[in-house]
């Protein structure tokens, strides 16, 4: 039985292909690894795509759809005909069983079943490569980490700086300053930068005590403000991630104790990340500071006090092409790899003040890691 590795979609959107293969684009295309055949990694994409492709696509080979064509002709439809020309491939090759990954569209599982051939789900094919950084994607998340934190920190002084009213209200350049006005601040500094940005956290008060209410409305002075920002480079696709809270003015106290807190764990869950060490003791060690503290995990019980502390989340997860990615710094979560990239951001909520949560990439090593932040970590931003 002849096996090939089959990885099909559209680069720009599957980042299991676009990493397989390093090349950025927009139609549909599909790599081929045959074994023990020269060439092994053949990949096929739209006719136009194929200098481009041979200059810069990491594969052996590189094919248009039309290249394999097969008796009936392909499709005028653009995805159709990709998976035409891939089931002709691999019969021309003599392929009788396929292994892919999660991110298979159904129309190549189609055509493929559709030929006989057999088609195998390999769980951990893109996934567990992902996982570990090479030093290309290793400095792709650095350089992406550093201009996220010099938004960041152009965020957190904006916020530090401005006026207030006799409200308490915050007032930049004659205006009420607006999570949505420091929302699309960072949206025009990350896009003059070369990234695209889905959208800031920029949570104030008692909206940050929900830890994914992106924010809305005045800001307020003696207030926590939670500002998270996770742009993507649009040329390499890598991401930064990076969270920091501001107050403006006098700190509550209640927010200098979730701040000590969560600074405390943030550094015990960075401490016990190395190799070999699973991302579910990595979330312990946040847990077990955070309890140290008196703050719960998971979220409020029903019927509980406005006031009630919790950290509802895990201690992170992994990043790279994707914000979110494996492996998850959880319960369960598993045993972590040299190049893992992941987010360590312990919080503590509540409805009644807010919340803050602090958030650092790094790398993971084999006896530790390395951290890609630079940017204080300080409520105090002026």
């Amino acid at each position: 039985m002849s096996t090939a590795s089959l990885t099909a979609g559209v680069p720009s959107t599957n980042a299991i292909l676009y990493h397989a293969i390093r090349f950025l684009v927009g139609d549909p295309a599909a790599l081929i690894e045959i074994e023990g055949a020269v060439p092994s990694r053949v990949l096929i994409l739209r006719e136009i795509e194929m200098d481009r492709a041979r200059q810069h696509a990491r594969a052996d080979a590189v094919f248009g759809y039309s290249d394999f064509a097969p008796a009936g002709g392909l499709s005028a439809d653009r995805a159709t005909c990709a998976a035409q020309s891939v089931v002709e491939c691999l019969r021309r090759n003599n392929i009788s069983r396929v292994v892919t990954d999660r991110s298979l569209p159904f129309v190549y599982a189609h055509f493929i079943m559709d030929a006989g051939i057999a088609l195998e789900y390999d769980p951990e094919k893109g996934v567990l490569d992902r996982r570990a950084k090479d030093d290309e994607e290793i400095g792709h998340l650095a350089e992406a980490q550093r201009v996220t934190e010099q938004v960041m920190e152009r965020a957190c002084r904006l916020i530090a700086c401005a006026g207030v009213d006799a409200e308490g209200v915050l007032v930049h350049e004659g205006e009420t300053l607006t999570a949505e006005r420091v929302q699309t601040l960072v949206d025009l500094w990350l896009l003059e930068l070369g990234y695209d940005n889905p959208g800031s956290i920029v949570a104030c008060g008692p909206e940050g005590g929900d830890c994914h209410n992106h924010g809305h409305g005045p800001l307020c002075t003696g207030q926590p403000v939670i500002v998270d920002i996770y742009p993507q480079n649009k040329q390499t696709l890598y991401n930064g991630d990076c969270t920091r809270v501001v107050v403006h003015g006098d700190v509550p106290g209640v927010i200098v104790a979730y701040h000590a807190a969560v600074v405390e764990a943030k550094a015990a869950a960075i401490a016990a990340t190395r190799a070999g060490v699973s991302g579910d003791a990595v979330h312990a060690e946040s847990v077990r500071v955070l309890a140290a503290h008196g703050y719960q995990m998971g979220l409020p019980p029903e019927g509980a006090a406005e006031a009630y502390a919790c950290m509802p989340h895990g201690t992170g997860h992994g990043i790279g092409i994707e914000v979110h990615e494996p492996p998850l710094l959880d319960v369960g979560g598993p045993e972590l790899v040299v190049g893992d990239a992941l987010t360590i951001e312990p919080g503590v909520y509540s409805r009644a003040h807010g919340g803050v949560r602090i958030e650092d990439m790094v790398i993971v090593t084999e006896g530790g890691c390395e951290n890609l932040n630079r940017l204080h970590e300080g409520l105090d931003w002026r």
